[in-house]
Formats: C-alpha cells, structure tokens, sequence
C-alpha cells in the first residue's frame, strides 16, 4: 500500500482520540505497522530503529546516565533521572540491575564505560528491548539526554507487525501526524519492498479501539 497522506493520517488520529473512552490518566496514542512479504526472522526483515521523533511524545522517556565526573554532573542538572558512576556500576547486583532496566527507558553510558555497562546492565535491559547508548565523553550530555527524551526503539522482535507510542491524547493532532509520518517514513526505506511490504497502519489510544488508516 502507498503511505497514507497526511489528511488521512489526521483523520484517523482523531477519530482514534475521540472514540476513546476516557480515563483517569493521559492515554497514548500508538501507531501499529502490519506487515507483509517480510519474515522477521531474516536479517531483511528484521527492524530495529532508534527514532527521535519531531514533536516529542507528551511525555518525557526517563533517561539515566552511566558517568563520572564533569559529564555526571552535567548529567544530573541536565534532566536525567538516575545517574550511575563507574563505582556504583560495578558495585549493582543482578537485582539492581533489573531495577535500572525497570526505572530507565534509555540508558546513556560514556563510551569508556560501555564494556561494564554491556556486562552488568545488558541481561538486565536486552529482554525489556533497552539498548545501553554509548555516548563520547565530549559530548553534550544535556543535549543528548534532551533528544533521547523523544526517542522511540522501533522493533518487530518475532511478529510481522510494529507498534510504538507517537504521543498522547492530549497533543494536538498536527503534531501526532508529523511524528507518526517520520515513523512510517524510516520503516519504507527499512523494508525489502518499501511500502509495498505494509499491509495495513492502525492508530489507536491505550485503552480505545483500533482505527485503520485508509490509504
């Protein structure tokens, strides 16, 4: 199927969102990929893919910080949630490990501690689909952490399909559709066959009813 338009893109969004039964809490809105003519277990068809979306998601990733020193700190007045020394790193038992993996949505390592952090934080973070990131010690830390907070991991693990927040309820529907199109726009040039290989996208909020996007 070709990729949808950007009208018929809003049109599902809002009729996802308003079809929506209301909760106590900010729903998200999701964007499901069906795929087709792709066997997820060959290394054609199998898609892993940092996306850092345009509009942001409604709600921030929590982000923590495997550092020491200047970058530590910068770190932690920069927005991260947790941040992990080299000490504190090596000192984490397997429980602690999972609790990191549970708390943190990214995990941001400085390149010179990657091979503690695979090591430790790795059987901890790969089963929940977390990568650590390795990030050079000149980097602006606060400027990485801020672009991982509107970054999605898109995968198909086993299945033909992908599905992946691109916002909440609450976000005005321009914005949802300039995220969902970024989205849609990596996965085509991804795929063995580009849009060919999508059978059909879905919007739906966390608790509401799918709504297929007409193409």
């Amino acid at each position: 199927m070709p990729l949808p338009s950007k009208e018929e893109l809003k049109d599902a969004i809002v009729k996802a969102v308003q079809y929506s039964p209301k909760r106590n809490f900010k729903q998200s809105v999701e964007l499901i990929i069906v795929l087709k003519g792709v066997d997820p277990r060959s290394p054609e068809g199998r898609i892993r893919e940092t996306i850092f979306l345009p509009r942001g998601l409604g709600k921030d990733k929590i982000i923590c910080v495997v550092a020491d020193g200047e970058m530590a700190e910068k770190a932690r007045s920069g927005g991260a949630r947790r941040i992990i020394t080299r000490d504190e790193l090596l000192a984490l038992t397997k429980k602690d490990a999972k609790k990191v993996a549970q708390e943190c949505d990214w995990v941001l390592v400085r390149t010179d501690l990657m091979a503690n952090a695979g090591r430790i934080l790795g059987p901890a973070l790969g089963p929940r689909g977390k990568i650590p990131v390795p990030v050079p010690p000149a980097a602006d830390i606060v400027s990485v952490i801020n672009r991982y907070k509107s970054a999605i991991l898109l995968r198909n693990k086993d299945q033909p399909q992908l599905m992946t927040r691109i916002g909440t309820e609450d976000m005005n529907p321009e914005d949802l559709v300039i995220n969902a199109q970024t989205i849609l726009s990596r996965i085509e040039t991804k795929l063995p066959n580009g849009a060919n290989n999508i059978e059909k996208i879905i919007v739906k909020t966390t608790m509401g009813p799918p709504v297929e996007v007409m193409g």
